[in-house]
């Protein structure tokens, strides 16, 4: 279990209407809201937590956002292409085949994170065991990134087939689309698993995010400096704001993550005092 240095801690929790803050400051315990500014969260939390700030003591802040989560269902992340072994650029719109109406017989409308214009294919091959099977040529590499400069894309996703195995490849295409300036999210890093279709639809739901969530983190981890930021995960814990933003699908659930995380700790809390008091 991760624990929080000495000094004030802040919970936050940003909402639609209200943003909550759990603060523990001199042994003392105690909540405060404030009304949500949902065009930009960050000066309800500054609002909120400004006269901390101002104590010049060390302050810990954990931050629960549902930026992320926001932006996936409103659909407002950003406009990203996707990379992938050539043969391999419409896993996306094939999915596992799982239908609404399974014997219908009229195809249904699916809505596509990265449309076909924006899906680019390269002609590289690794086997399952990570051997390389056709070399990765970076001349094409180049070529490529030319082309998507040219569409004015916000971000870019990379996943090439069985690079769990091997993230030769990846990691060069990686490093040359940072190079020319891009956001990346990259399979190899952000789930190193087999199945093309998981592992590339989470790579690109990451690269959707990473435009809105490095606008929104860059500019709050100014704002309430000089406190430590910490930003919850959706599986528990907690992650810099550097990490969250090269990776925020794993903040997408993380204000839901924090109410159990803490609902969990005070039952135990709770049954240890019973079990102490009546034994």
């Amino acid at each position: 279990m991760q624990i929080a240095p000495p000094g004030i801690r802040i919970g936050v929790d940003t909402g639609g209407t209200f943003t909550d803050f759990v603060i523990w400051k001199d042994g003392d315990l105690f909540n405060k809201k404030v009304l949500s500014t949902p065009r930009d969260p960050s000066k309800a939390i500054l609002e909120g937590v400004g006269e901390f700030l101002e104590l010049g003591r060390p302050v810990f802040i954990i931050h629960g956002t549902t930026v992320a989560t926001n932006a996936l269902l409103e659909t407002t992340g950003g406009r990203i292409a996707l990379i992938t072994t050539s043969g391999f650029e419409d896993v996306l719109a094939i999915g596992r085949q799982v239908r609404r109406e399974l014997y219908s017989l009229k195809g249904e409308s699916r809505s596509i994170l990265v449309p076909r214009e924006l899906r680019f294919g390269l002609d590289e091959r690794l086997k399952a065991s990570g051997e390389i099977d056709t070399k990765l040529v970076r001349g094409q590499v180049r070529e490529l990134i030319a082309r998507i400069k040219q569409c004015n894309v916000d971000a870019t996703a990379v996943c090439l087939i069985h690079s769990y195995a091997n993230p030769a490849h990846e990691v060069f295409v990686a490093r040359k689309l940072r190079e020319a300036g891009f956001l990346v999210s990259v399979s190899s890093e952000i789930l190193p698993e087999y199945r093309e279709y998981e592992r590339t639809a989470l790579t690109a739901i990451n690269a959707y995010l990473m435009p809105v969530m490095d606008k929104y983190l860059g500019g709050l981890e100014q704002k309430v400096r000089p406190a430590e930021l910490r930003i919850m995960q959706s599986n528990e814990g907690y992650i810099s704001p550097e990490k969250a933003r090269r990776e925020p699908v794993r903040t997408a659930l993380s204000g839901p993550a924090g109410g159990v995380v803490a609902a969990s700790r005070l039952a135990l809390r709770c049954r240890t005092v019973r079990f102490l008091k009546w034994g």
